[in-house]
């Protein structure tokens, strides 16, 4: 991909993002980026964009945007499970009604854009202790994860009506440093707090499939090259680990021996099970490069350092 291709990245100064943008900048595009929060020029720059747009992923202001984009990477969206059972309207709009006044946009402005979208393994919800296919039929358990798949579906009609390239990553999970949420924020901070034991939702035996920010950048960077206009893949490592061995290494890596226990209780909207199967993602001649225990260890060091970081501030100091 050379300079002359123009990439527009929505939910921009989100986790998944800023890592998006720094990737794509350092491989010669022109990055603008949109979304919630101020960014000074200069911010911006240091981010990877060469113009940053604050806003709604609205038509209003869409329309602010300048020319034409060869490649949309679409990771605007609702990207909580709680939030999406709590908050079930305000997660369609600002996934599914987002995604609709992009896709219009794009027709009118960018008919020749490729848009990736950063999908989930949700769009599976409930299924058997087994590798995910992309053949497997959706059962979604949350709002979060209807909404993913209604904004699958109204890709694929903006693909086979209006002629715009589309490619569906169903990222499993996505950790990384920088990543304030979800289970290995909140259990980073439990188990470095000391308190025992550290207690946790489910029963340790749920399964999980880790993949790293920098990879997930790198696997949408890796399809914006590709010229299918319809495509749905995984995006994992492909290992099955259980939420329990996931802890234990968490822990090792935190350099800590708090226990951990398990509240016996499913979360609402938490499926059991997931891990991918990987073989379409392989065929695409894509693999992931960080290995868990390496993303962990990686991911812990930056922990220990935020963690201090907010001590200080909270402290004035």
């Amino acid at each position: 991909m050379g300079m002359q291709k123009k990439v527009l990245v929505t939910g921009g100064l989100g986790f998944l993002g800023r890592a998006v943008a720094r990737l794509f900048s350092a491989s010669g595009c022109s990055v603008v980026g949109l979304g919630h929060g101020k960014c000074t020029a200069s911010a911006a720059r240091s981010l990877g964009y060469t113009a940053w747009f604050e806003g709604e992923l609205s038509s209003a202001s869409l329309a602010e945007l300048p020319g034409a984009f060869d490649v949309v990477v679409h990771c605007a969206a609702s990207s909580s499970v709680a939030y999406s059972l709590d908050h079930p309207l305000e997660a369609f709009r600002s996934t599914v009604q987002g995604t609709a006044e992009l896709l219009d946009h794009l027709r009118r402005t960018s008919p020749g854009a490729l848009l990736l979208f950063p999908s989930s393994a949700a769009v599976y919800g409930a299924a058997d202790d087994r590798p995910l296919v992309e053949t497997d039929a959706p059962n979604p358990v949350s709002p979060y994860g209807f909404y993913k798949l209604m904004t699958e579906e109204l890709l694929d009609c903006y693909a086979q009506c209006h002629g715009i390239g589309v490619a569906s990553v169903r990222f499993f999970s996505i950790y990384g440093p920088g990543l304030r949420k979800q289970l290995l924020w909140d259990a980073a901070n439990r188990l470095l707090s000391g308190a025992s034991p550290a207690m946790f939702w489910g029963t340790g035996e749920e399964t999980r499939d880790w993949i790293h920010v920098e990879d997930a950048a790198s696997l949408l960077f890796a399809l914006s090259t590709r010229t299918e206009s319809r495509l749905i893949v995984n995006g994992a490592s492909g290992e099955r680990i259980t939420v329990a061995a996931m802890l234990d290494m968490l822990r090792g890596a935190l350099g800590v021996d708090t226990p951990f226990a398990f509240n016996g209780t499913i979360k609402p909207g938490d499926p059991r099970f997931y891990h991918a199967d990987t073989s379409r993602l392989r065929g695409l001649g894509w693999t992931p490069a960080v290995t868990l225990s390496q993303g962990l260890a990686e991911y812990a060091d930056w922990v220990k350092r935020a963690s201090v970081t907010s001590a200080a501030e909270a402290s004035g100091h």
